[in-house]
């Protein structure tokens, strides 16, 4: 007898679907509707002092906004599409006319953004409180590198804060990707760029790279490579992997400069011997210490400066730029090429630490 195969049951058990979220009272996909993303044209810069910028905010060309990154010196000038080139020469000339110069100035078009302020203010305070430890436990994964960048949790949840609202300004709820999937997507490059502004974009992914193809190495042969199947495993040259293995050195040599961090350069007394009783060299030794104080203090974080500002972090590069290029026969092209950054880049950060190293050697000539 011929049996007909069975007919698989319908699943009649009803599909489970996701409660949209709510915030202040508003559903998410409506709150985003009420302040959506717009398109205008931006200028981004930095310069080699801070503006005024409520100066700079009042002589602005009709319709245009400024904000200022205090974390990464940034400035962006936004104005209507099509006005991106005017923008651009006119932030020129005003700061020409105020004798400061400006660094790595660009202009964009077609940025796509909402301001957050625009948003409903419960919706948005409770979006972020939502979101935040979303956010922390999705960062766990990365605990080292933040570890290394915002050792305090209480900068780090306020660090999290600050990119939740920046994502919050860069999503395109049009483009039908929820908010938190794009805000884990942005998370993972963000907390990459920690090490990129910090040290320099190509030092930051040299080392991203070794350490990932040095962790695929291991999982796969459950031991270290070798130079050379390193090099192999990189699709390197030997060559090309010690320059890039010296980069890392450097940069990770640069991070552990622990008298940065402490209160050592302040709270130290450096005791100098008598000129009239010590030799030229003991003398030469004991300036050369002095001077090496004031730098490192120079360098260090101003305690009055929130953490998230550029005056609240230590000044790495600035640092080794006048330390290596002083006392290690480095010169600034050779130190271009080991940290992945340009003159430019360094000098502006040697700048700053020539304003404070002033004041540090008047204040110990005194």
């Amino acid at each position: 007898m011929n049996h007909l195969p069975a007919s698989p049951a319908a699943d009649t058990a009803p599909a489970r679907t996701r409660e949209p979220l709510v915030f202040g009272g508003i559903p998410e996909a409506e709150g985003w509707a009420l302040a959506p993303i717009t398109a205008r044209d931006r200028v981004h810069f930095r310069t080699d002092r801070e503006l005024p910028l409520e100066e700079f905010r009042r002589e602005l060309p009709d319709g245009g906004t400024v904000s200022y990154d205090q974390g990464e010196g940034l400035y962006r000038v936004d104005g209507a599409c099509g006005t991106a080139s005017v923008l651009a020469e006119w932030v020129k000339a005003w700061c020409a006319g105020r004798g400061t110069a400006t660094v790595g100035l660009r202009a964009e078009t077609d940025v796509r953004r909402r301001a957050p302020r625009d948003l409903p203010p419960a919706f948005l305070d409770e979006l972020c409180r939502h979101y935040l430890p979303v956010s922390l436990k999705r960062l766990q994964r990365n605990s080292s590198t933040l570890r290394l960048h915002v050792p305090d949790p209480d900068d780090l949840t306020q660090q999290v804060s600050e990119w939740i609202l920046k994502a919050v300004g860069q999503f395109d709820e049009g483009k039908g990707v929820p908010f938190g999937a794009f805000l884990a997507t942005q998370l993972s490059k963000w907390v990459h760029d920690l090490g990129r502004n910090a040290h320099g974009r190509t030092a930051a992914d040299t080392e991203n790279k070794q350490q990932k193809a040095v962790a695929a190495f291991l999982a796969e042969h459950q031991r270290r490579p070798s130079e050379k199947e390193l090099a192999a495993y990189m699709g390197q040259s030997v060559a090309t992997l010690r320059r890039n293995s010296q980069t890392v050195a450097t940069l990770n040599g640069l991070r552990n400069l622990q008298s940065l961090d402490g209160v050592g350069p302040d709270g130290t007394e450096i005791m100098l011997p008598d000129a009239h009783e010590a030799p030229d060299e003991i003398m030469g030794e004991a300036e050369q210490t002095l001077l090496s104080h004031a730098l490192t203090a120079a360098c260090a974080p101003d305690p009055d400066a929130r953490p998230d500002q550029r005056a609240g972090q230590p000044n790495v590069l600035g640092w080794a730029t006048w330390y290596l290029t002083t006392w290690g026969g480095r010169t600034k092209t050779q130190l271009s090429a080991d940290l992945g950054t340009s003159v430019r880049n360094m000098n502006v950060h040697a700048d700053r630490v020539e304003r404070a190293l002033k004041t540090r050697l008047a204040e110990l000539a005194d």
